[in-house]
């Protein structure tokens, strides 16, 4: 596993947990309901998707209009 594949892994666990524990549980634990419940979690996992679409549209985005990422990662040489 090189180092940038470390560091993605990393911070996609970082999101995960963070998603989970701020998000999902607190929208999950308000409800009384097993059908309140899933609504919750189905809405809260639509809120992720539209999360990641975001951030990779930004992505693609800063790439389309840079057309270089070399200066995106500090330990990248150029």
């Amino acid at each position: 596993m090189t180092t940038t594949e470390a560091l993605f892994s990393a911070a996609a666990a970082v999101s995960l947990v963070a998603f989970v524990s701020l998000i999902l549980f607190p929208a999950v634990s308000s409800f009384g309901r097993w059908y309140e419940k899933l609504g919750a979690g189905v809405i809260s996992l639509f809120i992720l998707g539209v999360l990641v679409i975001v951030g990779v549209l930004i992505g693609l985005a800063y790439v389309d209009a840079t057309q270089d990422i070399t200066g995106v990662f500090p330990w990248s040489l150029n």
